[in-house]
């Protein structure tokens, strides 16, 4: 099904030794390498896998110090582009991500359709009511942050840690930017739409057993919206002004400026006329509403065309006629 393609997977461990030797031997036969990452895991799990997995596929790779997950992936990513992997699907270490759904995942790159694939435990209904709820309504909530920041409005679960991505959008990436703990995934695609590469949600269920995750909202809470706020600016910046202009280079700015100016000015009339007892005229009214009103409607204009411009024409092939002396780690 799958030749001529060189398939790679980058297992991120830590504190998965419970798991990791099932995980590694579901990987299909099909998948050319295997790199499991130690993120200096205290239960010695990469260490394990080299004593119980005598298979020449899998490489066990050592962080001197903990990276975190994004860390961990980004240290797989560039030891897949070094053996010269095409494509490079990630999934965790602790058996909640089903190894023989990867062909979902490749198949879309293979055949031109896509740039970076992951998966949405969403989309199917009548299954989503097996995610522990404070996970779902997380998600929910952290789905709409990241279609402001990345751009990618047709996306869903952007914490989803399974993937699959082609080895010429890695080598584009500035991997030393990417964030490399928890906000990794979410980090990836706000990066990913600065390259303009396709991404795609593959339909998968979630597998709940007896892991407990390590991430704790109410630490990451502050930090997940200062950095979604901190890339939303960076990619309008990038998008609409730094590459190119549209209208909604002007929509943008022309309905905060007169949002702002409408919203404030009739307050400010509203609490003086109520202070003094006197109703305020009809034109300061409309001076308040019109501005108001018109730049709302800049702002739907804008979030529209932001909606709609959403990368459709896959990169990978383009990017893999550039030398690859353009590698950036």
């Amino acid at each position: 099904m799958i030749e001529n393609v060189k398939i790679s997977v980058v297992i991120p461990c830590f504190k998965v030794k419970n798991h990791i030797i099932r995980v590694v031997s579901e990987v299909p036969s099909y998948v050319d390498m295997i790199f499991v990452v130690d993120d200096c895991c205290p239960e010695g799990s990469g260490d394990f896998v080299r004593d119980n997995i005598k298979n020449s596929r899998v490489s066990v790779v050592y962080n001197s110090k903990n990276l975190g997950v994004g860390g961990a992936v980004m240290t797989g990513y560039i030891q897949a582009v070094n053996n010269n992997m095409d494509i490079i699907v990630k999934i965790d270490g602790d058996g909640q991500m089903d190894p023989l759904l990867m062909d979902n995942f490749i198949m879309p790159i293979l055949n031109g359709v896509a740039d970076y694939s992951k998966g949405n435990r969403f989309y199917d209904l009548e299954k989503i009511n097996q995610m522990p709820a404070i996970r779902l309504l997380g998600n929910s909530v952290l789905s709409l942050f990241n279609k402001i920041s990345s751009g990618y409005w047709d996306i869903f679960d952007p914490t989803n840690g399974y993937t699959a991505i082609h080895s010429n959008i890695v080598k584009k990436l500035p991997l030393k930017k990417i964030s490399e703990r928890y906000f990794f995934e979410t980090d990836m695609l706000f990066r990913l739409s600065t390259l303009r590469a396709v991404v795609i949600d593959i339909p998968m269920d979630a597998k709940y057993e007896n892991e407990e995750s390590n991430l704790r909202i109410s630490e990451v809470l502050f930090e997940f919206l200062f950095k979604h706020l901190r890339n939303a600016f960076k990619r309008i910046f990038y998008n609409y002004y730094l590459r190119g202009m549209t209208a909604a280079s002007f929509e943008l700015p022309l309905g905060i400026m007169l949002s702002s100016f409408g919203f404030v000015y009739g307050l400010v009339n509203w609490v003086a006329g109520m202070n003094s007892g006197v109703s305020n005229s009809s034109g300061t009214v409309i001076l308040s509403a019109m501005p108001l009103i018109i730049g709302i409607q800049f702002l739907i204009a804008f979030l529209s065309y932001d909606v709609y411009s959403v990368p459709t024409k896959p990169i990978h092939k383009i990017l893999g006629y550039h030398s690859k002396d353009n590698t950036r780690y």
